[in-house]
């Protein structure tokens, strides 16, 4: 059971769990141009549940070319390194408080034009009920 899921900020929409694939996070980039796009997420743990230490990292063979941020009043703040997870020391409660944050996918020049489809953002934490 997953405690924890991922949403979009702009619809309130959950993101695809692993496997599903039927409401990924989605950029369309022109390597040639160096391209990158962001989205605004946020995470939210099942009513009832408090969930701590919580990380979202990106795996997959081109998960060096994905960043995030933490949301700072709805913009993103200071990207961290390419290819490394992003932690929140906030804990995330029922279905009331919102952990946003800010992911970012970019392309390269030095890559071919590829429909990518292997980087998964998965997220851990300890959940416990409340």
């Amino acid at each position: 059971m997953s405690y924890i899921k991922m949403f979009f900020a702009a619809d309130d929409v959950q993101v695809s769990s692993s496997g599903t694939f039927t409401n990924d996070i989605e950029f369309t980039l022109r390597a040639d141009l160096n391209e990158m796009d962001e989205v605004r997420l946020y995470l939210l743990a099942d009513n009832g549940y408090t969930c701590s230490g919580t990380t979202v990292i990106p795996s997959g063979s081109t998960a060096a070319k994905w960043a995030f941020a933490p949301d700072n009043t709805g913009s993103p703040g200071t990207y961290n390194a390419s290819g490394s997870g992003i932690g929140f020391t906030t804990v995330i409660i029922n279905d009331t408080d919102k952990t946003y944050f800010w992911a970012r996918a970019k392309a390269t020049s030095d890559e071919s034009p590829v429909n990518d489809t292997n980087v998964i953002l998965g997220v851990a934490g300890i959940a416990a009920a409340e």
